[in-house]
């Protein structure tokens, strides 16, 4: 009797579960990721599956999302404010009902003097812009981290001056404060600071970044692994780390994600003591990992089983295996100025070839051996702010 109960109510259930996810996807969705949303890796896993299924998670907004997450219409899910760490729901109902009261918020200033400062403190202003809440406002996140402390000073003057009367209005009306100005994040420290908030990257993945370089060396994606008796590379960026004590001394269990899928690789204590300034989140990876096939207690096939033989950086990587640097230009580039770039990364042991293009007349030149250089990180980032991104590719 109790099995049969059990299975004919699971069985309701399902089918009503099911019904609502397929005829009502966006309400169904928005409902379970509010029901999880002090758990990130719950609502990691919905946000996936949602974004699977054809749904759009559209970004929380100071100006339009409330404490839970909310269906917009059948494909679209507004993010709820409520799922943003560090901010709490009487800090989110403060910031709705300042909104209902007096309509959206104009910038930053007039967000923190409006809110009730009892619930909604730095942290949870700082958390709003890190998950990006206010770019419908100000798309510039950094400038507005680094004014958070000047709009709540402002804000508490005016609060303290707003029973007085001055002789030429309420001086909270006046002129907007201007923001302090900053260096804008990159797109890795926006991504981090995104994550920070949310327990995931929403807006895009780090990956990104450096997927057009690899995919002439990393063959094989995440998602597509097999069980096979030669290694393999893979890369992704490291989103968890969790270690443990086995008969062999240290070792750790790291979660990779390439931004189509994630996989956690088994690094035993050899190889995690030499990895270990590398294993930290947010850092990018490349593995060296053998795959077989993770067998159960009956002896059956139950996924993959990836154990990591060696680890690198990008730029261990670069100085292994790249074959040369590709730049592209046409006769508008400066020999100078590519030469003032190239003099402080010299003496290294990666070739530069220019593919030189002018009139419709060109060709390929390879400069001499004196000219190869170390690829590091600034001299790639400053030749493509000169010359353009896809004009600067490193050949593996």
């Amino acid at each position: 009797g109790f099995n049969k109960s059990h299975s004919a109510a699971y069985a309701l259930v399902a089918y009503q579960t099911a019904y609502l996810k397929a005829h009502h996807p966006a309400a169904f969705m928005a409902a379970n990721l509010s029901l999880v949303m002090d758990d990130t890796d719950k609502v990691r896993a919905l946000y996936d599956d949602a974004v699977a299924n054809g749904l759009e998670i559209v970004p929380p907004d100071v100006n339009a999302s409330n404490y839970r997450f909310e269906p917009v219409d059948r494909r679209r899910i507004r993010y709820g404010l409520g799922g943003i760490k560090g901010t709490g729901e009487q800090a989110i109902e403060a910031i709705v009902a300042a909104r209902a009261a007096d309509g959206p918020f104009r910038d930053l200033f007039d967000f923190c003097r409006r809110v009730d400062k009892r619930h909604v403190n730095r942290r949870a202003v700082e958390a709003l812009i890190r998950a990006g809440a206010f770019d419908p406002v100000e798309p510039r996140r950094s400038m507005l981290f680094a004014s958070v402390g000047i709009a709540l000073s402002e804000a508490e003057k005016a609060d303290r001056s707003a029973a007085q009367v001055s002789l030429f209005g309420d001086s909270r009306e006046a002129a907007g404060h201007a923001l302090v100005v900053t260096r804008e994040w990159t797109e890795a420290e926006r991504l981090a600071h995104e994550k920070a908030a949310l327990g995931f990257y929403l807006s895009g993945h780090p990956y990104a970044a450096f997927a057009q370089e690899l995919s002439s060396l990393i063959r094989h994606p995440l998602s597509g692994l097999q069980p096979r008796k030669e290694p393999v590379l893979v890369a992704g960026i490291v989103t968890a780390v969790r270690t443990q004590t086995s008969r062999r001394g240290k070792m750790a269990i790291v979660t990779l994600d390439d931004g189509g899928t994630s996989a956690e690789i088994v690094v035993y204590s050899e190889t995690f003591d030499a990895a270990r300034n590398l294993l930290r989140e947010d850092q990018l990876v490349v593995v060296e990992v053998k795959v077989m096939p993770r067998n159960g207690d009956d002896g059956q096939a139950q996924g993959l089983r990836i154990v990591a033989e060696a680890v690198h950086d990008l730029a261990a990587i670069r100085k292994r295996y790249a074959k040369s640097l590709r730049l592209a230009c046409n006769g508008g580039a400066d020999a100078a100025r590519l030469a003032e770039m190239l003099t402080p990364f010299r003496n290294g042991n990666c070739p530069i070839v220019v593919e030189y293009r002018n009139g419709g007349i060109g060709g390929e030149l390879e400069l001499p051996d004196a000219w190869r250089v170390n690829l590091e990180d600034p001299l790639l980032a400053r030749l493509k702010d000169w010359l353009a991104p896809e004009n600067v590719r490193v050949v593996y």
